[in-house]
Formats: C-alpha cells, sequence, structure tokens
C-alpha cells in the first residue's frame, strides 16, 4: 500500500514532503514510545502516534520508516517538520484517535504487496571506510538524535546493507539518548571496516550501579519528564543488545559508563 492511500483513509492533512506521497510501505505500527518503535518497529513502515516531538520523527527515520501519521489532531513541533522534510519522511496528521486509526489503516492491508529491497554489497577493499569522534551534550534534548542521524547517514554513503545501517542507527539512538537522560556529556568513536562496525560511547555521568539490572526489559530511572517525551520505558540497553553482535558496558558509579558495540558485516 501507499502512503497516499493511508492519508486518504485517515483522511489526514500533510505536514511535510507530500512529494513522497506515492511511496509504498509493507506495515504500519501504532505506538507513543518511541523505544518499542525502536525495539519491534519493521522497516519500510509508517508509524502512528500521538507524540507529536522532534523525537518520533528522528525515532522513525532511525527504523528506517518511510513516513510518521500524528493522530487525535496533534501538530508537529520542537522541529519536527524540518526533520522530516530534511530526511524524506513523510509527515501525516489526522483527526482519528489511535484506536479508529488502526482501524482504518488495518483495511489496507489485504492485498497490498510487499517490496523486496536491492540488495547492497559491502565493499571489498580492506582499508577503514570511515573513522571520527561525535560529541554528545547531556540534557540537550533539541539536539537529541543529531549524532545518530550523521552517522546514519555516513553509514549509507557508504553503501553498507540497509539492515546493519538499520541496526547501527537504533542502537546509536538508544546510547544517545541515554546520554541525554542521564549523563553530563560523552564521546563517541565510530570505525568502520569492510568487516565490521564498532561504536564507543564513553560517557561522564552517574554511573550504572548494578549493570545486569540496567539489561532487563522494563528497568527504567527514568523522570516522569524523559517519560512523556516517548523515552524511559526500560528499552534501551536490551534493545542495543538485540541489535548488536556483541556488547560490552564498563561503568563506575559516579563516573560514567562505557557502551562498546560491535556489528558484523556479512559478506557474500
Amino acid at each position: 500500500m501507499t502512503i497516499a492511500a493511508i492519508k486518504e483513509a485517515l483522511n489526514a492533512s500533510v505536514l511535510a514532503r507530500e512529494d513522497l506521497l506515492g511511496t509504498d510501505v509493507e506495515h504500519v505500527y501504532a505506538s507513543d514510545l518511541m523505544s518499542d518503535v525502536l525495539a519491534f518497529g519493521k522497516s519500510n513502515s509508517v508509524l502512528l502516534t500521538g507524540l507529536a516531538t522532534q523525537q518520533s520523527v528522528i525515532s522513525a527515520h532511525m527504523a528506517e520508516f518511510r513516513g510518521v501519521v500524528l493522530v487525535r489532531g496533534k501538530k508537529a513541533k520542537d522541529g519536527a517538520e524540518r526533520f522530516a522534510r530534511d530526511h524524506q519522511i513523510v509527515l501525516l496528521s489526522t483527526e482519528l484517535d489511535m484506536f479508529d486509526a488502526c482501524i482504518r489503516v488495518d483495511s489496507l492491508k489485504e492485498g497490498a504487496r510487499s517490496r523486496k529491497d536491492d540488495v547492497v554489497l559491502p565493499p571489498t577493499s580492506e582499508a577503514i571506510l570511515f573513522s571520527n569522534r561525535f560529541f554528545i551534550e547531556g540534557s540537550d534534548f533539541a539536539k537529541a538524535g543529531m549524532v545518530s542521524t550523521e552517522i546514519k547517514s555516513v553509514l549509507k554513503k557508504i553503501g553498507l546493507d540497509p539492515g546493519i545501517v538499520r541496526r547501527v542507527a537504533i542502537s546509536m539512538y538508544e546510547g544517545e539518548m541515554n546520554v541525554i537522560m542521564h549523563a553530563k556529556r560523552a564521546k563517541v568513536d565510530v570505525s568502520v571496516t569492510p568487516k565490521h562496525i564498532d561504536v564507543v560511547i564513553d560517557d561522564e555521568g552517574k554511573g550504572i550501579p548494578d549493570v545486569d539490572q540496567a539489561m532487563q526489559e522494563g528497568f527504567s530511572t527514568s523522570t516522569e519528564e524523559q517519560r512523556a517525551m516517548g523515552f524511559g520505558s526500560g528499552m534501551g540497553l536490551p534493545n542495543i543488545k538485540r541489535n548488536s553482535d556483541t556488547l560490552e558496558i564498563e561503568s563506575a558509579v559516579g563516573q560514567g559508563t562505557v557502551l562498546r558495540m560491535r556489528f558484523l558485516i556479512q559478506s557474500n
């Protein structure tokens, strides 16, 4: 089905990228919890959400969604429209609530054809394809997701398979949000070779008293304000573990935490 068909079914208005309404999508995912979107959403989808902030659109971008529909007549805020325009994401708004929107979209699924993405082979050169350091400032919600967005853009330009780009982007975004919510600042080192991608997030912050507990799905120390943004559902570290091939965590209370992620690039 196309995003245009979803727009018509929901009687939605276009907030950004009307030129991409003809895009075909395979799935529709409904949630106000962005960590759930990153954990369970499938690429080439449209997101239905009541979260009208920029973070919903960034989360959709990280998960390789093609569009976002704001329900209950919500209007985009905090730079959401601009981010959608800049990153080729259709942004819509409907007066319907989440339940009614899901019912209408469900009627479109029958007979919709799935689109198979072309396979992009990874480079064969043994040279380092990319290496750079990025910086994240804690509590800077206005720029939350910008480092992850830049890294995802670089990986796509290199020509890596969309599947691994998506896994890195989701893991990086979860890590970035952890820094924004719980640390003072962090440095992020990213290196890419033809065989693997390494991401190291080294933050200055509170540290994690019990790493095993923090790895449990649903465990969270986030504030109500952070939860209202769609994060803090206790899926951050589990999402990173789910998407990375290896994950190492070192943490010292009162000093900070280091996340070391590796993503293997499969060669054919």
